[in-house]
């Protein structure tokens, strides 16, 4: 570890994400950015985010770039993580985020109603899911899922709600599932019986 002002050692972490905050972020064309104290504006076509500052940073935007500052070495962390939020938004308002989920089980599906997704996820009734404002929702053959939007948080947070109706059972492993997710599966009774056996 190295000393910061002040005579504090400064962890690997902060250097990590001190040398983060120090790389420009690309602002490409067409997204207009609004620089208001206290937080960043950005603007492109995929939509409109704002992104809170931290106190102490700050962005400067020229020749098509945005740098962070920060005030201080005490500023080292928030350096990299506001730097991060608004590389995140620049991204979200030029090509946008997406989380991908996958429904299984007989009889497991899903349709888009409007500006709602209605789960038939083997209750005695429909689960009516609404979609919030800034985020799409395409369905691939009622058991995929494509939730997509311009705010990285909000995709992943829709996406874990959805996944939260009926979490994947860790016996026969049906319900709603990230794409891609690996999941452990549990061996049933007479499973872990056969097993005991053979010990």
């Amino acid at each position: 570890m190295v000393g910061r002002a002040g005579g504090a050692p400064v962890s690997d972490k902060d250097k990590q994400m001190s040398r983060i905050g120090n790389k420009p972020i690309a602002v490409p064309q067409g997204v207009k950015i609004a620089l208001e104290g206290g937080k960043v504006e950005v603007q492109g076509p995929k939509g409109k985010l704002s992104v809170a500052v931290p106190r102490g940073i700050t962005f400067e935007h020229k020749d098509g770039t945005l740098v962070a500052k920060r005030s201080t070495e005490e500023h080292r962390a928030l350096h990299g993580l506001a730097r991060a939020l608004v590389a995140n938004a620049v991204h979200g308002v030029t090509s946008g985020f997406k989380k991908e989920l996958d429904i299984v089980g007989v009889g497991y599906r899903a349709e888009l109603k409007g500006k709602s997704v209605a789960f038939a996820l083997g209750k005695s009734h429909p689960i009516n899911f609404p979609i919030p404002e800034g985020i799409q929702v395409v369905l691939d053959k009622q058991t995929h899922i494509v939730v997509s939007g311009a705010d990285k948080g909000q995709v992943g947070q829709v996406a874990a709600d959805m996944r939260a109706l009926r979490p994947p059972d860790p016996y026969k492993q049906k319900g709603v599932r990230i794409t891609g997710e690996r999941l452990k599966k549990k061996a049933g009774k007479a499973g872990a019986k056969a097993g005991g056996a053979a010990a």
